[in-house]
């Protein structure tokens, strides 16, 4: 009754869904672990934007790794800026998806070392990429300023390759150890996004929060993946069943067909 099972066909079919059911069940605890991993983040952003501000020299220093449980933490620091040695980093955007320029200048702590801090994003409207941008000063004197601690950005990190032969005062990373060597200082490890004091006319534009990662949509994902394995074998079932029916009538109307008539 089911030796077509045997056939060519049924066998290459039996073989597919035998070998899709482990592999959707892979996939479902794969986008479960995602989803696990991108909670875990989440949480570790939501504390690090939480936690009460602390001084800068608290959490880095000269040569510092900036750890995953350090990244976006609120930090202070006093000291002044310098301008006349502040650099731009190249092919940034806004929150409009808008190409432009992320404002990176050095400010000088009172012990005269320095923390990198990322002012914000400009406008890339000058006449061309290499002409240096029009960048609104920063505050004069010495003052404070908060913002979240960040690492150093890396090609192996961000996927943006550190170009070689950039104009004057453009960069493509901001890395604390290559701007230490540029300015021949003692450099704090990572950088900081400021968030106050906020600028005047509203430029540079500061950088927004970062947003939750979509753990949701994970956890959704690896539930459909589960149930995909689990209706692989409801469907070849529906299908052998369907298969014997059609093979039943088959071979009831060839009987049909070939039984002589009765007197």
């Amino acid at each position: 009754m089911y030796r077509f099972l045997l056939s060519r066909q049924w066998v290459i079919l039996t073989l597919v869904a035998l070998l899709l059911i482990p592999t959707m069940i892979r996939l479902g605890f794969w986008q479960m672990h995602r989803y696990e991993e991108r909670t875990a983040r989440n949480q570790l952003v939501s504390d690090a934007l939480t936690a009460d501000p602390v001084p800068v020299e608290k959490l880095t220093a000269p040569g510092h790794t900036v750890t995953t449980g350090e990244r976006y933490r609120t930090v202070t620091a006093e000291g002044r800026f310098d301008p006349e040695r502040e650099v731009v980093v190249r092919r940034r955007v806004n929150a409009d998806e808008e190409v432009g320029f992320h404002v990176l200048t050095p400010f000088v702590l009172t012990d005269g070392t320095v923390l990198l801090v990322n002012r914000g994003w400009i406008p890339a409207d000058g006449a061309s990429q290499t002409e240096f941008p029009k960048v609104p000063a920063p505050p004069t004197g010495t003052i404070t300023v908060t913002g979240r601690l960040m690492p150093d950005e890396t090609t192996e990190a961000s996927g943006i390759k550190n170009l070689d032969g950039l104009p004057d005062r453009q960069v493509m990373l901001i890395n604390s150890e290559q701007e230490a060597e540029r300015l021949g200082a003692r450099v704090l490890g990572g950088y900081v996004v400021q968030t106050a004091p906020e600028p005047r006319g509203d430029t540079p534009e500061l950088i927004g929060k970062p947003g939750d990662e979509d753990a949701a949509l994970n956890y959704a994902y690896a539930i459909q993946w589960w149930l995909f394995s689990a209706g692989v074998p409801v469907g070849w079932v529906i299908l052998v069943r369907r298969e014997r029916r059609d093979r039943t009538q088959a071979a009831r109307q060839e009987t049909d067909r070939t039984e002589p008539a009765t007197v």
